[in-house]
């Protein structure tokens, strides 16, 4: 009878991997190497060159950071910042479903919108709305076309530095949002609309239940990158003394002469305030792409820091 030979032999073949010889051996790069000590090097001694910079005034910057007069700028900046948004986000929406209408009046009007508040400079923009009272020295409710007015209000009293602010923002904000929705709307597949059609639905709940939850993962990344733009944005209302972060950290500069060590406190909170926003559009993206694989390939750090880079000035 034969035997068969459980030895060595079934331990696997001679010279099987182990994790040795599975290890990946990486080439030497010495300039990448002297690349990265450079610049650790350059980064250290901007670091201590700003720390010990007698002309910084840090001890201001301590001061002031928690500031009374500095915290209520901060607020009113949330506040035009979220109202704004809301506003914008809105105005986006209607103006976007204006454009894939039919009708041919409707797309006219939603693009004539687009287009002149894309094509003038937002600042042009706040400093027209402050000034609305020279053109309509009175806003009123009544009968159009110069009928009698039932109430009227004088315009200066009504459009304070916040309303024109919040107007500005908030309409200039609507024309870029309405090309975000669009685009979102645009990229679901009209297969299911159709279908959804098919079923029976009315072109409203086609658009509510359909389109919208999928246009939804196209809409909310760059939707957020606006939201933390506007956080930035914020700042140029201080032209018409909007109350904003900035502002009141210039008016206290301009008393106490500290402009450096003011303009530190005021960046350090936008800092603050982006990379929390940054934070909060992370965890978004992820909740809506859910059931979409690999659609937000940042990392909470690389949101962070694209967003910190992100410019909200240039429109």
């Amino acid at each position: 009878m034969g035997t068969t030979d459980a030895g060595p032999a079934s331990a696997g073949p001679a010279g099987a991997d182990t994790p040795e010889t599975n290890r990946i051996s990486h080439p030497l790069r010495p300039g990448r190497w002297a690349a990265a000590g450079l610049t650790a090097l350059v980064l250290i001694w901007l670091g201590w060159t700003i720390a010990v910079n007698p002309n910084l005034h840090w001890d201001v910057v301590v001061a002031y950071q928690f500031d009374d007069v500095i915290l209520d700028g901060l607020w009113v900046t949330i506040q035009l910042t979220v109202a704004s948004m809301v506003i914008g986000v809105i105005l986006g929406v209607i103006v976007a479903l204006m454009q894939v209408s039919d009708s041919r009046m409707l797309r006219t009007g939603a693009m004539a919108y687009v287009w002149f508040f894309r094509g003038t400079p937002l600042l042009v923009q706040l400093i027209f709305w402050f000034n609305i009272a020279l053109i309509f020295p009175e806003i009123g409710l009544g009968v159009p076309f110069d009928g009698p007015k039932l109430v009227t209000w004088e315009t200066n009293a009504l459009v304070t530095g916040f309303v024109a602010a919040l107007l500005g923002l908030s309409i200039n904000e609507g024309a870029y949002m309405s090309e975000i929705v669009r685009a979102g709307l645009r990229a679901v597949d009209p297969g299911q609309q159709e279908a959804a059609a098919a079923l029976g639905m009315s072109r409203a709940k086609i658009m509510r239940r359909v389109v919208l939850p999928q246009a939804m993962r196209i809409i909310v990344p760059p939707t957020g990158n606006q939201f933390i733009s506007m956080l930035k944005t914020t700042s140029l209302v201080s032209v018409i003394a909007g109350a904003d972060l900035l502002t009141v950290a210039q008016r206290l500069y301009l008393t106490n002469f500290e402009v450096i060590a003011l303009l530190i406190v005021a960046s350090i909170w936008y800092l603050v305030l982006t990379t929390v926003a940054s934070i909060g559009q992370y965890f978004l993206e992820r909740r809506f792409s859910r059931g979409f694989g690999g659609t937000v390939p940042d990392t909470l750090r690389g949101r962070i820091g694209r967003n910190l880079r992100f410019s909200g000035l240039a429109r």
